[in-house]
């Protein structure tokens, strides 16, 4: 496994060469007993908040979990050799964006779509010009936009938003609102700004926390196909597919603890080493191995560039919980 002065060994290359609710899973809680947007650069806890608490099943290490049973069926299925992909840079319309707001950002109406019945309901304190997924005025993509307000310390999330051009406010098909101090899940079999059910901002690799060393926390992923079923934290499905050789929502990932990080630097190992104490967890269906992040000025290309050396076959699933369908 990957023993404590393995970690201690690469984090310690990693900075030498960087300088400049419901508890989510029965495992995963075992275990722990054990153990950008426009905004200037605060920290890793946002604005002052913490991204959950430190016993939240998204901020676990899970590189003494075992692995799944179905391990070696769901990362073929996954692809074997696809291999990772950052898909965030310093490209401002590339990855998603977020927005930190002051404690008295006003709120404003949301007229949620088609998934209306599973959101949670405005005001939300999303500023008019919020940056959108896919950059430009009107976004692309699934267009998201993520904003934390500071003091309260709640994250607010919107997938297909745009600006209500017929009044003040937005638009979006969901809307999920999250306490950032609370380990609650979202209710059972509903959907959030994201397919799993899950938060968006606290899964995203974001400059900062490389800027400062280390990221201690899962990494959103996206594969092509999943099963209907979930794990917790995750609470929704996004398929009709009863193939249990496919993944479920909220499956979490590690890199192979006898996956070699000789060669990697700079963001890259940073990143990697993480991949191996806290791992992906599957989000939504899309591209294969396709990790998210925030955009920022920061990001060094040459050094994210590395990641797509890391294939498929160098992944493990883990059993974190219950399957539930």
């Amino acid at each position: 496994m990957f023993r404590a002065l393995q970690i201690a060994a690469a984090l310690a290359a990693v900075l030498a060469c960087c300088v400049g609710a419901v508890p989510a899973g029965a495992r995963i809680a075992d275990a722990a007993r054990h153990r950008h947007s426009r905004h200037a650069i605060r920290s890793a806890a946002e604005g002052g908040c913490p991204l959950f608490p430190a016993d939240n099943a998204l901020n676990q290490e899970v590189a003494t979990l075992p692995a799944s049973p179905n391990s070696q069926a769901y990362i073929e299925s996954i692809g074997l050799t696809a291999h990772v992909h950052p898909d965030f840079g310093n490209n401002p319309a590339y990855g998603i964006p977020y927005e930190v707001v002051a404690s008295d950002q006003p709120k404003v109406p949301v007229k949620f779509g088609a998934y209306r019945s599973e959101s949670d309901p405005g005001p939300y304190p999303i500023p008019a010009d919020a940056a959108i997924e896919g950059g430009g005025r009107k976004g692309r993509g699934d267009k998201h936009v993520l904003v934390m307000q500071e003091g309260s310390c709640i994250d607010y999330e919107l997938y297909k938003a745009s600006r209500n051009s017929r009044g003040a406010g937005w638009k979006a098909s969901s809307g999920a609102v999250f306490n950032l101090r609370s380990n609650a899940l979202r209710p059972e079999r509903w959907t959030s700004a994201d397919a799993a059910g899950l938060p968006i901002l606290p899964l995203l690799a974001r400059y900062q926390e490389v800027g400062a060393g280390a990221i201690d926390h899962a990494l959103r992923v996206t594969v092509p196909r999943t099963q209907k079923a979930y794990i917790h934290p995750a609470t929704h499905f996004a398929s009709s597919s009863a193939d249990t050789a496919l993944p479920p929502m909220g499956l979490r990932l590690r890199l192979k603890a006898g996956y070699s990080l000789a060669g990697f630097s700079g963001q890259a190992l940073i990143i990697l080493v993480a991949l191996k104490r806290y791992g992906l967890i599957v989000a939504d269906n899309g591209s294969p191995w396709y990790i998210t992040g925030a955009p920022s000025a920061g990001w060094n290309e040459a050094s994210l560039e590395q990641l797509k050396q890391v294939p498929g076959s160098a992944f493990e699933a883990l059993d974190t919980g219950p399957i539930i369908r």
